[in-house]
């Protein structure tokens, strides 16, 4: 289903059963499969392919040469039924890949909204990414790797599969993760270690300056100070454990799987 408000070029192809919404626009060379779902005002270029099942909310933009929604490449995948959703006002840019789930996970890759992916960029197979988030040029994220909201994945970075990167880190460009990465911290260098707090993108996104110091000291209690995990937890909660942005960095690390990058 095509809305008659859409403009298709006449050299792309639209397969029958793909739900395109209001005020689409998708360009020349272009193969849209019939399984998936394309919401209002998005922006689709030129030699774009976008395999299914996929679902895409509105006002994306997706550049030329980018493959959106096609199968993984974890050997382990047999054609099963997988997913790929993306929320609204991402840009995708050009020659992006980002492939659908596995069933060894919840057969689901999922990005939120007002995301920038610069060009070749890759988001693996069951990857979570939230919002607000950048990944530079060239940045790859391996299967099921978790992605916080307003994370920035520096240019030409690797991030190894099941890393989770906390909301609000930043790391370095030409970095390799291979640990989780705590919300707020700073990291850089192969394999990546810890540079302090990301200061700078807390007050930009509105953090007072009462609240970065709070966070500061907590992650103080974590690099700074010799304290074993538990003892540095312990020392954070003796403090303003109410605040959700400190619960938000304490609760990470206490869940972390693969361990902090410390």
């Amino acid at each position: 289903m095509v809305s008659s408000t859409s403009l298709i070029h006449p050299q792309a192809i639209v397969e029958e059963g793909a739900v395109i919404g209001n005020n689409v626009k998708i360009g020349p060379w272009s193969y849209i499969a019939a399984n998936v779902v394309i919401g209002d005002d998005c922006e689709i270029s030129a030699h774009v392919v976008i395999n299914g099942p996929t679902t895409i909310g509105k006002g994306n933009r997706i550049f030329q040469f980018a493959s959106i929604g096609e199968d993984c490449q974890d050997l382990k995948y047999n054609g099963e039924l997988t997913e790929l959703v993306i929320g609204d006002n991402n840009t995708f840019r050009e020659n992006c890949t980002v492939h659908r789930g596995t069933i060894q996970d919840n057969s689901l890759t999922k990005i939120g909204s007002n995301n920038l992916f610069m060009a070749y960029t890759h988001v693996a197979h069951d990857c979570m990414v939230g919002s607000h988030c950048i990944l530079a040029n060239g940045a790859s994220i391996a299967g099921h790797v978790h992605v916080g909201d307003y994370a920035i994945i520096g240019g030409m970075s690797g991030v190894h599969q099941f890393c989770h990167i906390g909301a609000h880190s930043f790391i370095g460009a030409s970095s390799l993760i291979v640990k989780d990465i705590p919300p707020y911290v700073m990291v850089s260098g192969q394999p990546a270690k810890p540079f302090g707090l990301n200061s700078e993108g807390l007050k930009r996104r509105g953090f007072d300056k009462e609240l970065i110091v709070k966070i500061k000291r907590a992650y103080k209690a974590v690099y700074r100070q010799g304290l074993t995990i538990e003892q540095a937890i312990a020392e954070i909660n003796q403090g303003d454990e109410s605040l959700a942005e400190l619960t938000l960095f304490t609760d990470f690390i206490k869940h972390s799987s693969r361990g902090i990058i410390r």
